[in-house]
């Protein structure tokens, strides 16, 4: 479809086409039900639907796909998010004994937003997105999935493009699921290496030895730089693009 010949009102019709011919219900409810083993896996989801007039509606559950489908088509959301696992219904939350209704499990879910990339692409910012720039989520997925499999053992991992502006990671297995929020934060601190804010001029600190995740991850980035970097963003096309590059670079490596 050529964009800009879309029209916005157009997308209620298109969604309840969408919705009757075209979403993989089977599919959705075979991945969320996770072979049915554990007893009301299913039905305990938590379903979020943002509707029309950014209307946002909580603790949806469905019983089995047939319910799932049939308040899909009725709802027609603009956007879906799959919540937790609960220790009920979620759509029983009000109903039940306070303090009772806890989350057990959740996949452990990793959003990359290229807008997070603003500070080394020059061909695009915000949310605007284009082939040269899409290579740095290529990179950034192919450097967390041999994380997940090879550092973690995660086996299970479903990337998928956000909608909008980047990539979402799923990752399905069982332990990963039943992962604490300490446990959960830990793995993200691993694989952290970008910290501070917009104020800090230099946010990346490599310690030496480098940490092997960091070394395996720079044999990827390897393989991009010199096409992305020198050729497709321009790093060292203008005064102003070397200032900035000498900017991050430890002084005691620079020589004159």
């Amino acid at each position: 479809m050529d964009i800009s010949v879309y029209d916005l009102a157009s997308l209620p019709d298109l969604l309840k086409l969408y919705y009757k011919k075209l979403f993989p219900y089977y599919q959705y409810y075979r991945w969320l039900n996770y072979g049915g083993v554990v007893k009301n896996y299913f039905p305990n989801r938590e379903f979020s639907f943002t509707l029309k007039d950014d209307i946002y509606v909580r603790y949806q559950s469905f019983n089995n796909m047939n319910e799932l489908e049939k308040e899909m088509q009725k709802m027609n959301p603009y956007k879906i998010d799959i919540g937790a696992v609960y220790s009920h219904k979620p759509s029983m939350h009000n109903s039940v004994k306070s303090g009772t209704f806890q989350a057990q499990e959740k996949e452990l879910v990793f959003d990359i937003d290229m807008t997070d990339y603003d500070d080394v692409r020059s061909c695009c910012s915000s949310a605007d997105i284009c082939n040269k720039c899409w290579t740095l989520m290529t990179i950034a997925i192919r450097i967390l999935d041999r994380a997940l499999l090879e550092d973690f053992g995660f086996l299970h991992r479903l990337w998928v493009y956000s909608g909008r502006r980047g990539v979402h990671c799923w990752v399905c297995d069982e332990s990963a699921r039943k992962l604490s929020q300490a446990e959960r934060s830990a793995v993200a601190e691993y694989l952290t290496v970008v910290k501070g804010g917009e104020e800090n001029i230099k946010k990346v600190h490599l310690s030496d030895p480098i940490h092997p995740f960091l070394r395996k991850s720079i044999k990827v980035i390897e393989r991009y730089f010199e096409q992305y970097a020198l050729v497709d963003q321009g790093i060292l096309d203008s005064k102003q693009s070397w200032d900035k590059v000498l900017s991050l670079t430890p002084e005691d490596i620079l020589f004159f």
